[in-house]
């Protein structure tokens, strides 16, 4: 597969680090933020629907740090210095996927999850969703594999095989189906 997109993640980009009222601390570098435990940063999930109310999925690269190989939702990364959450996911769409669109902000919520013994996610994390019309061209560098699944499918999935999905996405999609079903229902009739 040829990847027309450059490479947009970097280990010395620096994170905006929060305290648990997401007021803005300091900047550090990404590798460090994910170091050990982790420092608490912004970060932001998106999840993209197709007109058929599928939700679009995502498997991270395998050379990622935390977490390779593991689905996740559609598109989900940090703000830079002087973006907001909501600039940063338009930004990332497009470059992770070379789709542009319109997202809908429906909540933050702060969690820490630990991979193995190399680091953590601990983020206050926005979610997204949005609609995706467009051709999907996924950058190679961030994503090993995609695919549209049904809602019913990805409930059933995050049921029966959890330890293959990220665990943001899976709190993520609890919250989603759950607490905010009426602001998902649209997006998922198609």
């Amino acid at each position: 597969m040829n990847n027309p997109h450059p490479k947009v993640s970097f280990d010395d980009e620096p994170l905006i680090v929060v305290d648990e009222d997401n007021n803005v601390l300091e900047y550090r570098e990404k590798a460090e933020c994910h170091e050990g435990e982790g420092i608490l940063h912004r970060a932001f999930s998106v999840f993209l629907f197709n007109a058929e109310g599928k939700v679009l999925l995502q498997q991270r690269a395998a050379d990622k740090p935390l977490w390779p190989l593991f689905w996740s939702n559609s598109c989900c990364s940090h703000p830079r210095r002087g973006e907001t959450e909501a600039e940063a996911a338009v930004r990332r769409i497009h470059e992770e996927l070379g789709v542009e669109t319109e997202l809908e902000y429906v909540y933050t919520f702060t969690y820490h999850a630990p991979y193995l013994d190399i680091g953590s996610e601990r983020e206050v994390c926005a979610v997204f969703l949005g609609r995706v019309d467009g051709e999907i061209t996924a950058n190679e560098t961030e994503i090993a594999d995609w695919k549209w699944v049904t809602v019913d499918e990805l409930t059933a999935a995050l049921t029966n095989d959890p330890e293959t999905y990220t665990p943001w996405f899976k709190m993520e999609w609890a919250r989603l189906t759950g607490d905010f079903a009426e602001t998902l229902a649209p997006y998922a009739r198609g």
